[in-house]
């Protein structure tokens, strides 16, 4: 494209100006200066309580065989694991599994369709979650690219609403340098953006000690979005304001399942009923 020779006349005049003014060296360009660029170095290692872990430590796990028969057993997974051997997987227990799909506005699991189409191919009911990164960009912005790498909810009975795991941060301050108002409008951006465009809630995971920190306990979303908690002890323990139960319970980061363990608060049809649409979920 051709410059109009009055702009040209004027990047002339304005660059002799600044050189004369010893503003611009010679050579130098009259471009803006790119935005910083947000830092993924750590995406490919980030999984639903990486950081909860590392933070609040594991303090045991329940006693398997005193679990209430209505828990249903699942996992979560992230690139991280790399192949997942689905059969095996389901042939422990398994009956439903989270998967990875994206974090920030800049990163996508690399592994994310080969897990995600490998559960559902083995029977598993899957859903997939978003790593939030509320220091680069809007609540908004990250559900939209959520959706658009994998994030959508099917009717299809098996696939479960989005997650949105948000909890300390890997690059910095452990609240994203946000205050407890700000961080829960953005979580209020995102779910927001997320039901409008789904037409389901997403899940939010977290734990009670991260969600006391950086959104001050807010009370804000029990009615509207499900818990899944991360604690890795022998009980659930407190649960964050807002909610009375949780829908999920993150246990034990290791394990038979290739990932992380979970238990759902109650029996498989519950699962599918989560997995159906609102109306199933509400019976």
């Amino acid at each position: 494209m051709r410059t109009k020779p009055g702009n040209d006349r004027g990047r002339r005049w304005r660059k002799g100006f600044l050189l004369a003014t010893g503003t611009l060296l010679p050579g130098a360009l009259l471009t803006a200066a790119p935005a910083e660029a947000a830092d993924y170095s750590l995406a490919g290692q980030n999984y639903a309580g990486s950081q909860i872990a590392a933070h609040e430590g594991v303090h045991g796990s329940p006693d398997l065989a005193r679990i209430d028969a209505d828990q249903t057993l699942g996992h979560d997974v992230s690139g991280h694991q790399g192949v997942v051997d689905w059969k095996a997987a389901s042939g422990s227990g398994a009956r439903f599994t989270y998967v990875k799909a994206t974090e920030g506005t800049g990163f996508v699991n690399p592994q994310f369709t080969a897990q995600y189409d490998g559960a559902h191919a083995a029977g598993l009911i899957r859903g997939a979650y978003h790593f939030a990164r509320p220091d680069v960009s809007s609540g908004a912005e990250q559900a939209d690219y959520f959706l658009a790498h994998g994030g959508a909810w099917r009717g299809d009975g098996k696939t479960l609403p989005g997650a949105l795991d948000i909890e300390y941060n890997p690059y910095g301050d452990a609240c994203y340098g946000k205050n407890p108002a700000d961080m829960t409008a953005w979580i209020t951006d995102f779910t927001r953006t997320y039901l409008a465009k789904a037409g389901r809630s997403a899940l939010i995971y977290t734990s009670t000690s991260w969600w006391k920190l950086c959104t001050g306990n807010s009370n804000r979303f029990g009615n509207t979005d499900p818990l899944w908690l991360a604690r890795y002890a022998p009980q659930v323990g407190e649960l964050p304001a807002g909610w009375d139960k949780q829908s999920i319970w993150q246990f034990s980061r290791t394990g038979g399942l290739p990932g992380d363990q979970n238990y759902y608060n109650g029996p498989f049809r519950r699962v599918q009923a989560l997995a159906s649409g609102p109306a199933a979920a509400a019976a």
